[in-house]
């Protein structure tokens, strides 16, 4: 089983009638829906509102085959992102988080036995309490050996110091399996340094490998022997890019426990050539999401007329 710890909330997207249409999603509640969709076993970790978005993203985790058992529900509200999108269909985020349900998740004590995997990422790595709280649970996970994958998933806006931050990220690393990033994030992680070699110093402190997604120029992963594996963009009509990266964790972790290799040493023994297949099955994964509005991985069908 999968493990994805993080928030869910409710994305506020323009249509082309100026009206905010409401859509639900945040980057670890994505990653389940995409794991999920691509039939990987997989169970959602969070605090999510009792109000009626709170009902609608818990239905939607359930019929993504989602396992909710280690959903913690409360009064408290949903939190909404405002998103605007630019010509190219690239999202920029703004964000209501004060007082929000998901801010306040407790350790929930240890994870089912079947666990193999725990993903993190995005806002709950940001937001107090509940930052402190995943950071826990990523450290004890990995002590236990189990997998630890995480996406930043960076928002600025809400970071108010970045160089706390950075420190904070890479002190996160010893404990993390599977990192990936997008190439953006990796920039603004880097700071004033040349970022591939931040990205190779970023994995000599823990990470298997380094997943790094590059949007118009495809996927590439700094491998366990530490070459760069590169496969090529998925040519595809781009509607928005919501949730795109969110697909791709998904669908690496699916990969990943088809292949039997969901755990930091399964990672770390992927050859240039499974990586390659397995960066394409995500790169797919996440082309059919940036063609269709808002967060919508696919199933499992739409992804079968292919050999991975």
């Amino acid at each position: 089983m999968i493990v994805v710890a993080g928030e869910a909330l409710v994305d506020l997207v323009p249509t082309t009638g100026g009206a905010m249409l409401p859509q639900l999603g945040g980057g670890p509640y994505n990653v389940a829906i995409a794991a999920g969709r691509l039939d990987a076993p997989v169970a959602f970790l969070s605090r999510v509102s009792t109000d009626t978005f709170g009902d609608a993203l818990v239905a939607r985790l359930k019929d993504a085959q989602v396992d909710v058992s280690l959903v913690q529900r409360g009064p408290e509200p949903t939190t909404l992102a405002v998103v605007g999108l630019a010509p190219d269909g690239s999202a920029r985020y703004g964000f209501y988080v004060e007082g929000t349900a998901d801010r306040l998740v407790t350790d929930p004590g240890p994870l089912p036995a079947a666990a193999q995997a725990v993903s993190f990422g995005t806002l709950s790595m940001v937001l107090e309490p509940g930052a402190s709280v995943y950071e826990s649970l990523l450290r004890r996970e990995s002590g236990l050996g189990r997998l630890t994958a995480l996406d930043p998933n960076i928002r600025p806006v809400l970071i108010p110091d970045a160089d706390a931050y950075r420190e904070r990220f890479r002190s996160w690393l010893p404990d993390v399996g599977l990192l990936k990033v997008s190439i953006e994030d990796a920039q603004w992680l880097a700071g004033d340094a040349d970022v591939m070699t931040e990205i190779r110093a970023w994995q000599k402190i823990g990470p298997a490998a380094v997943v790094i997604t590059r949007g118009g120029d495809g996927l590439a992963v700094l491998s366990g022997d530490g070459q760069l594996v590169e496969v090529p963009p998925v040519r595809v009509d781009v509607v928005d890019t919501i949730g795109a990266g969110d697909t791709v964790q998904g669908a690496l972790l699916a990969w990943l426990h088809r292949h039997g290799a969901l755990s930091k040493d399964g990672v770390a023994a992927l050859t240039d050539l499974q990586w390659r297949t397995a960066l394409a099955f995500a790169g797919a994964a996440a082309a059919i999401t940036v063609s269709r509005a808002g967060a919508e991985p696919p199933r499992s069908a739409e992804m079968s007329h292919q050999q991975w």
